[in-house]
């Protein structure tokens, strides 16, 4: 099938567009924009700027990708914004390139669902098969990793962290990292409630790791134990052996420390790269896969 492009529609020549690319009416594309192959743009969507687009991927009607990001610092020099493949991005999605700081670069993954008017600010990493729901207001330099679930109305401040296969329910505010399978709540400051059981089950998390996890939450959240005695504690009872899970989320908390007001992030703010900050293990083996 070759490009489909509405007569409606204004998309530069410059613009790079793989095959079966679908244009519907009412659309801009810009003259540095690259859209892969089988994306389909709906209606009145704007793609602006240094954008990257990988394969596959649905803009639903009014999307603004690619803006320049709303930094007041920020003075109209080339900055990116990179997304991957098989992204759903519905009505009124505003996603902003970045800004002049860390790589000057927003990414977005594989796989994720952003819900209708769902924003994700300059320099945002949203990893892969992310849920953002409906109104969903990310800051900038937020990082959103794999399998969390953000739920609607919720507003994340800059350089906060959502750990992987964690939760955040609706209708809040997130002003400290979530470590990675947690589930956090409140009407207000989102605080950590529970395990996210639920995610971690249609993760195919086995149920001794479940088992585990849900030890080291009521140590770190109920008796406020630090990590270094978490850590005593665990190792011992499980001879050592410990799976890359436990690691991971002792080790997010551990980081929260490093930054101001529980944002681990926050450390590396004014640095030029976003890998100043040391990762949480198991990033590479899931980079790989």
């Amino acid at each position: 099938m070759s490009v489909r492009i509405s007569r409606l529609s204004d998309v530069h020549p410059s613009a790079r567009l793989g095959r079966d690319v679908e244009i519907g009416p009412f659309c801009m594309v810009g003259p540095d924009v690259e859209i892969g192959d089988a994306c389909k743009l709906d209606s009145h969507v704007a793609i602006v700027g240094k954008t990257k687009i990988g394969m596959g991927n649905r803009f639903f009607a009014n999307c603004v990708i690619g803006g320049e990001p709303q930094d007041v610092s920020y003075r109209e020099t080339q900055t990116e914004l990179v997304i991957g493949d098989r992204n759903q991005f519905r009505e009124g999605v505003t996603i902003s390139r970045g800004a002049e700081k860390e790589d000057r670069t927003t990414r977005v993954g594989n796989d994720n669902l952003l819900m209708a008017n769902s924003h994700v600010a300059h320099n945002c990493r949203v990893y892969n098969n992310v849920i953002l729901v409906n109104g969903v207001l990310l800051g900038g330099h937020v990082h959103v990793h794999d399998r969390a679930i953000v739920s609607g109305n919720t507003a994340v401040h800059h350089f906060c962290t959502v750990g992987r296969l964690a939760f955040v329910s609706g209708v809040g505010r997130v002003m400290r990292d979530v470590p990675p399978f947690m589930l956090a709540a409140g009407n207000e400051h989102q605080r950590i409630v529970t395990i996210n059981l639920v995610g971690l089950r249609r993760a195919k998390i086995s149920e001794p790791t479940i088992a585990i996890i849900k030890q080291a939450f009521r140590l770190l959240y109920r008796k406020n134990l630090r990590v270094d005695d978490v850590r005593e504690r665990m190792m011992a009872e499980l001879g050592g052996v410990v799976p890359l899970e436990l690691t991971e989320l002792l080790r997010s908390v551990e980081l929260q420390h490093l930054g101001r007001v529980g944002r681990a992030r926050e450390a590396v703010r004014d640095q030029p790269k976003p890998d100043s900050l040391p990762e949480t293990p198991g990033t590479e083996q899931r980079r790989a896969a």
